[in-house]
């Protein structure tokens, strides 16, 4: 009958998937000699193995420890162990089916004994014989391979449960330790296999259809309970759903996360009132039908970050979850880290069965810290001079300085008009919300400052940026003032040590030629702002266009050209978001942004009074977390390395996609005062947009970089950025072929989009502006 079963698996080549379980033969038995006897006679082919001589030669070493024998004395020792019986029907034949090889075994508890001989005193034979007592649960088998191996290898428990309903597949063999012509069968028969060709005798319970909500019940106590599970699993819905069963039933659960020796702990048997996953899932819905049906990484993100522990993945992790969808297809994991994985976890399990370890927590076995490298590394060196604060003594020290004849069409006006004009001109724009002026009133005159401590920047070559807000904040404080019956003018002087930008007198006399619509563009000073939230490519009237490029014109020498076709403003976004991404990949660009320009809640951003709130970026939330992931400038140094990144692309393209149109505003000549001009111009564009309901939103890496290439022969940018941005600005021209010869100062995008409810914070003004009502 046994031959008959035999027969059948063999003719049967789906069988061959599924048996996992060899068969054993005692030839003491009459039924087993005859079946083990046909098997030989008709599978000529089969493999034998008999070394159970050398086997009963250990045996007896094992046995007597402190005696040497010699070759007769050995031979008389076995003699006398087979008490008469033949070596050959000594022990057990075992036949692996699955690949045609028949082995001969001492027996179960003989087997036992001398395979885990070397085991002694790290796991002595009574704490073996408390191991053999318990059950582990392995869901998931790519670090549960090397984690059921080990524990199979020092028997750390007698019965494993593995769980998996995949199949091998080639690209797990970077991992799993299996033979190619394993491939397409179900993982946990591979496992359960390779544990059956080290101890046949080891009990293993496949379940190869995973684990899901009607078998997980009898996963943990079919059998008898399940003494540890052990999480390896990907889905996030099984992860929480044993820990739910695992606190129900007061079962300790593990997980290692192949990435810095990362394990976790939590139990469930010491603290029945423990919250899952340490309590870091409070809040959020943990309903299996909820969870089962999560589908998008959207949805599952929430989950998900406080399992893997986002803040401590390694930097080469962080890194490759962002490539992940780019250049490679899921996270990376290494067979070291694997077997690493699979031997603390192991390790963990045996000490808490032995009472050796009752903590819950999250733990590192970081092999980078414990054998860290300790070359010394040149750090990266700014091309940046430092820039020192403007303090009230070097305003009044400028102030003084400058020698100007007063007029008698000079006016003064009164301090609460002064401060009305200035908050208008503080609500000016400014690259990344810097704010980068300080204000002083003394005398007859307002002094305009350019506080670079605040606006200094790598993307900003030349202060281009920083000059336009300048511009900017000087057209709102020449509106304003225009609402209170004043005329400016801005006494013409050389800007010295980039600090004095502009100076400014008050007449009753206004000049009309200085202004473009002012009594209608004051009413948007205030609703004006950054949007970037995402709307519909929706197309922007002849008669909108006609009001930007009047306001642009308005200025002498601005220029505005738009781009709305919807192949252009595709070459557009591939441009746009490649800048940004550069931008990124450089160290001091990430520094910027991450230093000086991101605010990361409502409390942040108070705070500083200055910055982006990422609440007014339009991102999902797997977006958010790759924001975060690349904050560690390690992880953006492996990306320039690699020369990938092209997930930091994704933000900007989806702003591209979403426009109506991308504008881009140049002057004459790359100069400082052109760009004070450019800074007036943008102003009246975004107030004559916000006053049609237009949403802007500058785009400025691009064309800040842009610059640094062409006037400044790319200083501070490596070769690959340098051919990358040649090569973008080859394209940017066959885009604008208007604008050669011209200095590209202020490129942004132009949509139809809902009012962020979020807007960022300003400096108060107090902060900004200092009052002497006297000349010293």
């Amino acid at each position: 009958m046994l031959t008959k079963i035999i027969y059948d698996k063999l003719r049967n080549s789906k069988q061959d998937e599924i048996v996992f379980t060899p068969v054993f033969f005692r030839l003491s038995n009459p039924e087993d000699r005859k079946s083990f006897e046909a098997l030989l006679t008709d599978y000529p082919q089969l493999k034998v193995y008999d070394t159970i001589e050398d086997q009963l030669k250990e045996l007896i070493k094992v046995y007597n420890p402190t005696v040497t024998l010699s070759k007769k004395e050995y031979s008389e020792k076995i003699l006398e162990h087979l008490h008469g019986e033949e070596i050959t029907d000594y022990g057990v034949w075992v036949y692996y089916p699955w690949s045609n090889k028949v082995v001969h075994l001492l027996d179960e508890n003989e087997f036992v004994t001398l395979r885990t001989a070397a085991n002694r005193n790290k796991i002595t034979t009574a704490e073996r014989t408390l191991l053999a007592e318990k059950k582990v649960g392995v869901i998931g088998l790519s670090v549960g391979q090397s984690v059921s191996l080990t524990l199979a290898m020092e028997r750390g428990c007698g019965e494993l449960r593995i769980a998996d309903f995949d199949t091998l597949e080639l690209n797990n063999l970077n991992r799993i330790r299996a033979g190619v012509h394993n491939l397409g069968i179900l993982k946990a028969y591979v496992v359960a296999r390779e544990i059956a060709e080290i101890d046949p005798y080891f009990k293993v319970v496949c379940y190869t259809e995973g684990i899901n909500a009607e078998n997980i019940h009898d996963f943990f106590t079919k059998g008898g309970p399940l003494n540890i599970v052990i999480d390896e699993c990907d889905g996030v819905n099984i992860k929480i759903l044993c820990r739910i069963k695992a606190k129900e039933l007061g079962v300790p659960v593990l997980m290692e996360a192949s990435d810095r020796g990362t394990v976790d702990v939590e139990r469930f048997d010491l603290e029945p009132d423990r919250l899952i996953i340490h309590g870091w899932l409070e809040g959020l819905p943990l309903d299996f039908e909820i969870l089962n049906n999560l589908k998008t990484s959207e949805e599952k993100l929430p989950y998900m970050l406080p399992i893997s522990g986002m803040d401590t993945l390694s930097p080469r992790m962080k890194a490759s979850m962002v490539e992940i969808q780019q250049t490679i297809t899921t996270w990376p994991q290494l067979a070291s880290a694997v077997a690493l994985g699979g031997a603390i976890t192991a390790d963990t399990c045996r000490r808490i069965f032995l009472n050796q370890f009752t903590d819950s927590g999250r733990y590192f076995v970081d092999l980078e810290k414990l054998l860290p490298d300790t070359r010394p590394r040149s750090p990266y060196v700014s091309t940046m001079d430092p820039v020192a604060p403007i303090t009230d003594h070097d305003v009044l020290m400028l102030v003084n300085n400058v020698e100007l004849k007063d007029d008698e069409s000079d006016f003064v006006p009164e301090i609460s008009e002064i401060e009305r004009m200035v908050e208008a001109a503080i609500k000016a724009p400014s690259a990344g919300n810097n704010q980068p002026w300080k204000w002083h009133f003394q005398g007859k005159r307002l002094y305009l400052f350019h506080d670079r401590v605040r606006s200094l920047s790598f993307g900003d070559y030349q202060d281009m940026a920083s000059y336009v807000a300048l511009g900017a904040a000087i057209e709102n404080l020449q509106i304003a003032a225009f609402k209170m019956n004043i005329g400016i003018v801005l006494s013409p002087f050389e800007i010295k040590e980039k600090k004095l930008i502009a100076i400014i007198k008050f007449t009753r006399t206004i000049n009309f030629n200085l202004l473009h619509r002012p009594e209608q563009l004051f009413s948007f000073i205030n609703s004006r702002c950054t949007n970037r939230n995402l709307g519909k490519r929706l197309p922007i009237s002849a008669n909108v266009y006609q009001s930007l490029h009047e306001a642009v014109n308005s200025v002498s020498g601005a220029r505005l050209f738009i781009k709305d076709d919807d192949q252009t403003l595709d070459a557009l976004r591939d441009i746009i978001s490649a800048s940004e991404r550069l931008r990124m990949l450089h160290p001091e660009g990430h520094m910027e942004f991450y230093e000086k320009e991101l605010r990361w809640d409502d409390e942040h951003s108070k705070s500083t009074a200055d910055g982006i709130d990422i609440a007014t970026v339009d991102v999902t939330p797997s977006e958010l977390v790759g924001l975060k992931l690349v904050k560690d400038p390690e992880v953006v140094k492996l990306l320039a390395e690699w020369r990938g990144g092209k997930a930091l692309e994704k933000i900007a393209q989806k702003a591209i996609n979403s426009a109506s149109a991308v504008g881009l505003i140049t002057m004459p000549e790359f100069s400082t005062s052109n760009f004070l001009k450019a800074g007036i111009a943008v102003e009246r564009m975004w107030l004559t947009a916000t006053e049609h309901k237009i949403s802007m939103q500058p785009m400025l890496a691009a064309t800040l970089h842009f610059a640094r290439l062409n006037y400044g022969n790319g200083e501070g940018l490596p070769d690959f950025m340098k051919f990358e941005f040649g090569e973008l600005h080859n394209k940017f021209i066959n885009i604008f072929p208007e604008v050669v010869g011209s200095a590209e100062v202020f490129l942004f995008r132009l949509s139809i989009a809902n009012e962020p409810k979020v807007k960022s914070y300003r400096q108060s003004i107090n902060k900004v502006l200092t009052i002497n009502k006297y000349n010293y």
